[in-house]
């Protein structure tokens, strides 16, 4: 039996139930009485609700009841400001408080009926009178009101950047653009609520990305402790940060169900998914100033990130250009622009993919003007420090990514021409790009519990949003205690579980994985302080640490082994377990840690009608420890083909004469398809890092997708000769 797991390919645990329709997912868990919530949603941006008419609606037989401002529980204590470190803080839109409108698509009344067809139709009977006031959605006509109040700090500034770009022999002076975007999860955002009456808790079903994060919001509104809250969550179909704070459906669905006294199903369409959170449009004003040899002697990035107008929502968009690359001379500065949208939401490598894409870019067009391999230039410009924070990197391997990606895609073969002919109708470019994340660790707990039949089970209140957390967790436990697999269970999404950060920010491997490590090595200690009482050798001077665990035994220092199971029956065990909360170590504040790669792209752009393909895609990754191959590869061909899509195709498009989202539906909201992909090859280079985490594990979520866009966009511009910096880049754009 070989029972070491890390760093293997393997297939998910949990695949044969989500092929065949056996994992349950949100919706479909069906408690007794169950009765349906449809929501009603705001046709207005601005103003406020001058009076509801629920008459016909009510007069529906199968309609139990339609809530609104106007019969909100007044219990409720609905002013809770969302405070989870983990979580993004601020005040959550608060559904039904009062009469205002706040943005287009606004819930302003949930019908609950026997049926879900039922409470949709009878929502359509229910008509709403406006006082409609002005609204503005176009951050590019609101630049004037943009504000730094409620903005948080920038990295600080060094040198003097003006003095410096004006002395510099080689300039850019560029502004990039880029639209919203949004998540579009393949599982809508669902909820169901079901409320005790005798023991006043709840038990909630919640489609979300850390169930923790929904019972603080829950109980903060319905003013109870966590042990009356009880969130399950057990299978995910996509976050990417939509599922990172507790989402409208939640609230309605939790009120309903207490006061009705019935278990209470929200769900939200395909429609109303695109109203709430997305990831901001974004102005990058991007000066960079470089010596005719490379060496850049000024950077000036400022950008203005959208907001809602009652919330200020940051994004860490500039910093990344004042950290990636030697430069004595840096001016950062970053605003934020109130219009008439629902709050901005993390989404995929938030703030990095934004602003890695202008300083990409902009790095691009500093190498072509000082007429440098756009890959010699950053070479010449590498940094071996965090430039932000003076610190060292707690590992980087960026410059082996650089190599192993040029060679295995012929960069430094191909074709130098800015326009390279492959017949008479298409133009062929080649383009490159940076992409760095951030690899963070938080406090995480896990429990282990191992049975006298050398089962395992292992639980933490994570979640799996598709990533393959049941499977690399369960690799983890397995090599760690030296079992199989197949003995291994790991439990998670319920918050009965100890507990667990969101899943988001590439953290979850790092950071739980972490934990599961530990709390298996206490089990294996209180294995070898049982094997030490009941074995025949003498153990009483081996240490822990000298003990290791493979094929179903503790392997000893001479050599010899004892078998698990047999531990556990001589000492008349039926189970042994442990719970461990780990916690980053101080030594890593010492350190900066990222996650680096290489992007190289070739595009295919039809000379006559602009349409533009990317046959082929190469990203070389360095995060650390792979723990299994085939999902961690998974993970990085699902960003490269966001990449795309934020490249050529996404654009949510808002009608700014009433904020109307108009494209809010999968047909008319571009996304990259099958035929939108063709070769895409992911290198994992090997990098060593003992400081990140204790498995040296820096995740993969985030960084495929950032530089993808930026590499594409310097591609075009090799292919065409045309700058297109307002993505997506349309053909409309080229051909002009």
């Amino acid at each position: 039996m070989d029972t070491a797991y890390i760093g293997k390919s393997r297939k998910r645990v949990d695949g044969v139930k989500k092929v065949t329709g056996t994992a349950t997912y949100v919706g479909e868990f069906k408690p007794n009485g169950l009765v349906h919530g449809y929501v009603v949603n705001s046709t207005i941006a601005n103003g406020k609700i001058v009076a509801i008419h629920t008459d016909k609606a009510k007069l529906i037989e199968g309609v139990l009841e339609i809530f609104t401002h106007e019969n909100l529980p007044e219990d409720l204590v609905h002013n809770v400001d969302y405070t989870d470190p983990l979580s993004p803080p601020g005040h959550p839109f608060r559904p039904l408080y009062n009469d205002n409108i706040l943005y287009n698509g606004q819930p302003i009344a949930l019908v609950v009926a026997e049926s879900f067809e039922l409470a949709r139709y009878a929502a359509g009977l229910v008509e709403v009178e406006y006082q409609v006031e002005e609204c503005s959605t176009d951050i590019m006509k609101n630049r004037d009101s943009a504000t730094s109040e409620g903005v948080e700090d920038t990295a600080p500034n060094r040198g003097n950047p003006e003095l410096a770009f004006t002395n510099a022999e080689v300039q850019i002076d560029v502004e990039y653009s880029q639209p919203r975007h949004y998540h579009n999860p393949m599982e809508p955002h669902v909820s169901i609520a079901e409320w005790d009456v005798d023991n006043k808790s709840f038990k909630i079903y919640d489609k979300v990305q850390g169930v923790n994060s929904s019972q603080k919001y829950i109980c903060g509104i319905f003013n109870l402790n966590s042990e009356k809250v009880q969130i399950l969550s057990p299978f995910v179909g996509g976050g990417f940060g939509s599922g990172l704070r507790p989402q409208y459906q939640l609230f309605l669905a939790a009120m309903a169900a207490r006061e009705l006294h019935r278990p209470v199903k929200v769900s939200l369409t395909r429609k109303q998914m695109f109203s709430f959170g997305h990831r901001p449009a974004c102005i990058q004003n991007t000066q960079l100033g470089a010596s005719k040899e490379g060496k850049l002697e000024s950077i000036i990035h400022k950008a203005y990130g959208e907001t809602s107008k009652f919330e200020k929502y940051n994004e860490t968009i500039v910093d990344w250009s004042g950290m990636m690359y030697c430069c004595d001379h840096v001016k950062l500065e970053y605003e934020l622009i109130p219009v008439n949208v629902y709050t901005p939401m993390d989404m995929r490598a938030p703030g990095g993919a934004t602003g890695m894409f202008a300083l990409e870019c902009a790095m691009d067009e500093l190498a072509v003007k000082a007429n440098i391999d756009p890959l010699e230039f950053r070479l010449i410009n590498y940094a071996n420090k965090d430039q932000n924070e003076d610190k060292p990197y707690s590992s980087k391997e960026l410059k082996e990514c650089y190599r192993q990606a040029a060679e295995h895609f012929g960069w430094h073969q191909r074709q130098t021409k800015t326009i390279e002919k492959k017949d008479d109708t298409v133009l062929v470019g080649y383009g490159m790009a940076t992409g760095c994340w951030e690899a963070m660790q938080q406090k995480s707990s896990a429990k282990a519990v191992l049975d006298s039949s050398g089962k395992l089970v292992v639980s933490s209140s994570t979640a799996d949003i598709g990533t393959g957390t049941y499977t690399v967790m369960s690799q983890i436990a397995a090599e760690t205690l030296g079992v199989s697999m197949m003995d291994v269970q790991f439990d998670l999404g319920d918050t009965s579980m100890p507990k667990a950060p969101i899943e988001g920010g590439s953290w979850t491997v790092s950071s739980v994985g972490s934990a599961v490590k530990a709390v298996c090595i206490k089990i294996k200690e209180q294995l070898v302080d049982l094997a030490k009482v009941s074995s025949n050798e003498n153990l009483d001077e081996v240490s822990y640490d000298e003990v290791s665990c493979a094929d179903g035994e503790l392997v000893l220092p001479n050599g010899k082994s004892i078998n698990i199971k047999k531990i556990l029956k001589k000492a008349a065990l039926d189970k042994i377990e442990a719970e461990n909360t780990l916690e980053p170590e101080e030594r890593q504040e010492q350190y900066s840690c990222y996650a680096h790669s290489c992007v190289m792209v070739e595009v295919n752009v039809d000379k006559d009608l602009g349409m533009i393909t990317v046959p082929r895609v190469t990203s070389a990754i360095a995060g650390g420890r792979i723990i299994n191959p085939k999902t961690a590869e998974s993970q990085i061909l699902g960003a490269i083909t966001w990449g795309i899509g934020m490249a050529l195709e996404e654009e949510g498009m808002i009608d700014d004469r009433n904020g109307r989202i108009m494209n809010a539906n999968l047909a008319e909201y571009h996304m990259a398809v099958h035929a939108d992909v063709q070769q895409l090859d992911v290198l994992f280079v090997e990098e060593h890092d003992d400081i990140v985490n204790p498995l040296g594990a820096k995740g993969l979520g985030e960084i495929g997708i950032v530089g993808v866009a930026s590499a594409i966009a310097n591609a075009v511009y090799d292919a065409t000769g045309k700058r297109v910096r307002n993505l997506p880049i349309t053909l409309d754009k080229i051909l002009v």
